[in-house]
């Protein structure tokens, strides 16, 4: 018997330090992202939480069949409309007007995401927590209403303003969770 309670107190904490979200993290906005080809493919999400300490924490997954074995470049754009092929969320999301680079680097906009790794099925995640972002309404660093972007190649992280990401493949609207 206590055999079995052992086994059963082991799975169950392998169980709880599997997920990645806290139950004391509340979900405050999301984001579905499609093909900018064709906006009836689902290509992922992202979920965004409110952490106990104020910052936010982003899940984004991926599940992008065409893009497999590849790695695509994330961005947060200055506008949520996803028309014209992503092109109407225009530049960058940079509310700090500081260069493009990799997250957490000396020098990034609050919105360079970075590159996703893609497996053979075109799955691939990435977690942000940071308190760079705000939901908070006037608030410079507020995401609600700003697009993602993904684009069709790597971010070099060092070619300005862009990092050199390619065509925008995948567009998705930050919208808050009601």
């Amino acid at each position: 018997m206590r055999k079995y309670l052992l086994a059963l107190a082991i799975t169950g904490a392998a169980f709880a330090s599997a997920c990645t979200t806290s139950k004391l993290d509340k979900e405050i906005a999301s984001a579905t992202l499609t093909e900018t080809a064709d906006n009836t493919k689902n290509i992922g999400t992202a979920k965004f939480y409110q952490e106990s300490d104020g910052k936010i924490k982003m899940e984004l997954i991926m599940d992008f069949a065409s893009r497999a074995d590849s790695n695509v470049a994330v961005h947060f754009h200055e506008h949520g409309d996803c028309g014209d092929m992503g092109m109407n969320t225009h530049g960058h999301w940079n509310p700090t007007k500081e260069n493009h680079g990799k997250w957490g680097s000396a020098a990034y906009h609050s919105g360079d995401i970075g590159n996703i790794k893609l497996d053979s099925k075109g799955h691939g995640t990435v977690t942000v927590t940071t308190d760079r972002w705000s939901i908070a309404e006037g608030d410079v660093k507020n995401i609600i209403g700003r697009g993602i972007i993904v684009h069709g190649g790597t971010d070099d992280y060092t070619t300005q303003p862009t990092g050199n990401s390619g065509p925008r493949v995948g567009c998705g609207i930050i919208e808050a969770v009601k």
